[in-house]
C-alpha cells in the first residue's frame, strides 16, 4: 500500500518542519511543533522526533528552555527548499500557524513570574505589553506561594481587567480621591 500524505520520507519531513520553525513568531514546544506538523498524514510522532533531534544536532534548530527556535541556518535552508513542499501542505501549515502565532504572542505580551524571597515571602512581577512597549509592570509582595500563583492565573486569564481598573482609580477626579 502507498505511503499516505506528501510527507514520504525523511527529508520531507525536516522540510516541512524547517517550514514550521521558520514561520513561528517565537520558540515553540515540540508539542506545539508536533500538531502544527500534523497537518500532513504521512507525519508520525517516532520520525518527527528523530527528524528534530537531527536537525538540532546539525545546527539547524536549537533548544531553548524546552522550546526549539530555528537557526539562521535552518532559515537559510528553509527558503531554499519551502517550494518542495506542495502547496496544499504549505497553506494547511500557515492555517495553523495563526492559532498558535497568536498564542504565542499573546504568551510574550502577557507574563506573571513568582520568585521566593530570602524572607519566606514571594515577589509577584506582572507584566503585559504590547507590540512595542510595556503597559503594565507591577511587581507585589504575596505572603506565600500559593496565593502568587493563583493571582498570576487571574492575571493571565485576564489581564486587561487589571490594566483597566488601575487606569479607572488613577484616572478617578480629585474630590473622589480626597473623599476616599
Amino acid at each position: 500500500m502507498p505511503p499516505i500524505g506528501f510527507i514520504q520520507d525523511d527529508l520531507d519531513l525536516k522540510l516541512l518542519v524547517l517550514y514550521i520553525m521558520d514561520r513561528a513568531a517565537s520558540p515553540i514546544t515540540f508539542l506545539q511543533l508536533f500538531d502544527l506538523a500534523l497537518c500532513d498524514a504521512g507525519v508520525d510522532y517516532f520520525s518527527l522526533t528523530q527528524a528534530v533531534d537531527h536537525m538540532a544536532s546539525t545546527g539547524q534548530l536549537d533548544k531553548e528552555d524546552g522550546r526549539y527556535v530555528i537557526t539562521e541556518k535552518g532559515r537559510r535552508n528553509s527558503r531554499i527548499c519551502e517550494s518542495s513542499l506542495p502547496p496544499s501542505v504549505r497553506r494547511h501549515c500557515d492555517e495553523n500557524l495563526v492559532k498558535v502565532n497568536d498564542a504565542l504572542r499573546r504568551e510574550n505580551q502577557v507574563r506573571a513570574q513568582v520568585m521566593e524571597r530570602e524572607d519566606g515571602a514571594f515577589n509577584l512581577c506582572l507584566t503585559l505589553e504590547d507590540n512595542t512597549a510595556p503597559l503594565l509592570h507591577l511587581a507585589l509582595l504575596v505572603p506565600n506561594r500559593e496565593q502568587a500563583e493563583a493571582w498570576a492565573k487571574t492575571f493571565q486569564a485576564d489581564p486587561s481587567a487589571l490594566y483597566l481598573n488601575i487606569i479607572q482609580l488613577l484616572d478617578r477626579p480629585k474630590e473622589v480621591q480626597n473623599e476616599a
